[in-house]
C-alpha cells in the first residue's frame, strides 16, 4: 500500500518525523536526568506508544480506563490514570489491579481520597494513589501551601493506602510563545510540585514520586531537580498549537489529514474538500493565539506546506480550503479537482481521536495501517 492507494479522508503519521518528535524527547529528559512517561491519549495507539518505550520511556500515563485497559493488555504495566479518580470507576481500576497491572490513580479533594478509603478497605485493596498538585491555576489539583495537601495525604495513608507521590500538569504554558516564559512556567510547575513533596515528607508521611509535566515545559526546563519523572503528550506529533506556542516548526509536525479537492466557489476564492470537521475536529485552538490558521494549514500531498492557504470554514464532511487575506480567484486552477492535499491539524489529540486508524507512512513511500481506540 501506498498514498496514493489510500481514500480520503485519512490521518497520516509521518513516521521519520514521529521518531524524531520521540528522539528529541526522550534525549532530553535522559540529559535533565529524569524519568520520561510519555501520555498515550495523544494517539492511543500501540504501534506508537511502542516507539516511545523502545525509545526510553518508563511507564505510560493515561487519560482513561479504556487506555489503561487496551495498554495493560498490550504488555504494559506501569500505568498512571492522571485524572481525579470518580467513585464510581474504582471497580473497574480494581479490576485492572487485581489482573497485575500496576496502576496509579489520582485524588486532589478529602472526598476522594475519602471514597478511595472505604472502597479499597471493602475489597483489601492498598491502591496507590498520587496527589494532584495545581501549580499554575489551570485546571484541577491542591495548591503547594494549601493545608488541604496534607489533610489528603493523611486521609489516605492513614487509610491503609500507598501514597505514591504527587503531579502536576502546567497547562497554562499553552497560552505563552517564548522561551524565556515558557521557562518561568516550568520552573514554576517544578518548584511547587517539589515543594508540595517536600510538605508530605516534612508531615512525616511518604512521598517517593514528584512527576510533572507538559510538552511546551518539558521542553523548556532549564533543570528539574527534585523531580523524578516528567510526563508530555502532543510532542510524539506535535501540531499547529504547539508551532504557535514555539516548541516545534512546521516540519516537526507528523500528523496530518489527507483530503480530496472535490469543488470550487472560484467568485469567493473557495476550494471544497472531502475533509471537514468530522475529519480535523471542531478545535480551533490558534484562533486566540498570535496565527489563526482555521481549521488547519494546506499543503500538497507531497508535504510542500503552502503557507497561506487554509482551511478556514469546516462543515461535517466538506472543508472550505481559501488564501488568507487576498481570495485567490484563480484557485481553480491552483488546485482542480482531484488534487489531494494535507492539512496540518490544530491540535493533534483532537484530530486522531476523529480516525479510526492511522496510515503510517515510512520514508520509502509504502504506507502501514496502525489502528487506534476509542472510550472510557
Amino acid at each position: 500500500m501506498n498514498l496514493q492507494s489510500l481514500n480520503t479522508p485519512a490521518a497520516l503519521i509521518d513516521v521519520a518525523r514521529m521518531n524524531r518528535n520521540i528522539q528529541r524527547m526522550q534525549q532530553r529528559m535522559n540529559t535533565l536526568g529524569v524519568s520520561f512517561r510519555p501520555h498515550v491519549k495523544t494517539t492511543k495507539c500501540e504501534q506508537v506508544v511502542g516507539a516511545q518505550l523502545a525509545a526510553g520511556a518508563r511507564g505510560i500515563t493515561v487519560s482513561t480506563l479504556k487506555e489503561a485497559e487496551q495498554f495493560f493488555a498490550s504488555g504494559i504495566r506501569d500505568i498512571v490514570y492522571a485524572v481525579g479518580m470518580a467513585p464510581t470507576k474504582l471497580p473497574q481500576a480494581l479490576a485492572l489491579r487485581r489482573r497485575g497491572c500496576d496502576l496509579k490513580i489520582v485524588a486532589d479533594s478529602v472526598a476522594c481520597a475519602e471514597a478511595i478509603v472505604a472502597f479499597g478497605r471493602q475489597h483489601g485493596e492498598a491502591f496507590e494513589v498520587w496527589i494532584e498538585i495545581d501549580v499554575d491555576g489551570h485546571r484541577s489539583g491542591i495548591a503547594p501551601d494549601d493545608d488541604l495537601l496534607i489533610t489528603v495525604a493523611s486521609t489516605l495513608s492513614n487509610g491503609g493506602m500507598q501514597l505514591g507521590g504527587v503531579l502536576a500538569h502546567a497547562g497554562s504554558s499553552y497560552d505563552y510563545d517564548t522561551h524565556e516564559d515558557l521557562a518561568r512556567i516550568a520552573e514554576q510547575e517544578r518548584s511547587g510540585c517539589v515543594r508540595a513533596a517536600g510538605r508530605i515528607r516534612a508531615a512525616g508521611l511518604q512521598c517517593d514520586v514528584v512527576s510533572i509535566g507538559s510538552t511546551p515545559t518539558a521542553l523548556a526546563a532549564g533543570y528539574l531537580q527534585g523531580v523524578t519523572e516528567v510526563r508530555a503528550g502532543v510532542y510524539v506529533m506535535f501540531d499547529l498549537v504547539m508551532h504557535n506556542v514555539g516548541v516545534n516548526e512546521l516540519s516537526d509536525i507528523a500528523l496530518s489529514v489527507l483530503t480530496t479537492v472535490i469543488g470550487h466557489q472560484n467568485e469567493k476564492g473557495w476550494a471544497i474538500v472531502d475533509a471537514g470537521w468530522m475529519a480535523m475536529s471542531r478545535d480551533r485552538g490558534t484562533q486566540r493565539q498570535k496565527h489563526d490558521f482555521g481549521y488547519g494549514l494546506v499543503c500538497l500531498e507531497s508535504g510542500e506546506v503552502l503557507r497561506e492557504y487554509v482551511m478556514s470554514a469546516a462543515n461535517q464532511e466538506h472543508g472550505i480550503i481559501s488564501r488568507a487575506g487576498t481570495p485567490d480567484h484563480e484557485i481553480e486552477k491552483r488546485l482542480p479537482i482531484g488534487t489531494r492535499l494535507r492539512i496540518l491539524p490544530n491540535h493533534a489529540c483532537a484530530t486522531g481521536a476523529q480516525h479510526p486508524d492511522y496510515q503510517a507512512v515510512r520514508a520509502d513511500g509504502s504506507v502501514e495501517t496502525w489502528p487506534r481506540f476509542y472510550g472510557w
